[in-house]
């Protein structure tokens, strides 16, 4: 008999959007970019999914339950997502290239240590202003 296995990682994140339309481009390169497979639900036209190597999953969602136009990271909720990336370099080509995916960069002028002298990210917001940040290293 097999135990099963210790409570870790992340099963899925659901990320809601106010136009489909919209944001789908920009997470579509940021995550494909960082290596995920980009996957589809047969009549499911309001969803986006990209999945992780390690069975993890990203939704991307527009619902009529969505509610105003734009999120709020700094009201009660969720702030960011953050997501680790292979290197440094990965990193420098995502800022670079991002702007011409509909994300815009957050604390530029701290790159690429806005989150303390030992932390390597890259922070940015959608279209929508979910923010994301890229974490380089351990």
């Amino acid at each position: 008999m097999h135990a099963p296995p210790p409570s870790s990682g992340l099963h899925h994140l659901e990320l809601w959007t106010a136009d489909l339309a919209v944001s789908e481009p920009a997470w579509h390169w940021l995550m494909t970019t960082l290596g995920w497979r980009a996957g589809r639900v047969e009549g499911w036209e309001l969803g986006r999914i990209w999945r992780h190597a390690d069975g993890s999953y990203l939704v991307l969602e527009q619902s009529e339950d969505v509610r105003g136009e734009h999120a709020e990271r700094r009201a009660p909720g969720m702030n960011h997502l953050a997501l680790r990336v292979r290197d440094r370099e990965l990193l420098d080509r995502v800022r670079r290239e991002a702007p011409g995916h509909g994300w815009q960069e957050l604390f530029a002028e701290h790159y690429p240590h806005a989150g303390g002298g030992g932390h390597t990210a890259w922070y940015a917001e959608d279209p929508h202003g979910i923010e994301v940040e890229l974490v380089a290293g351990p």
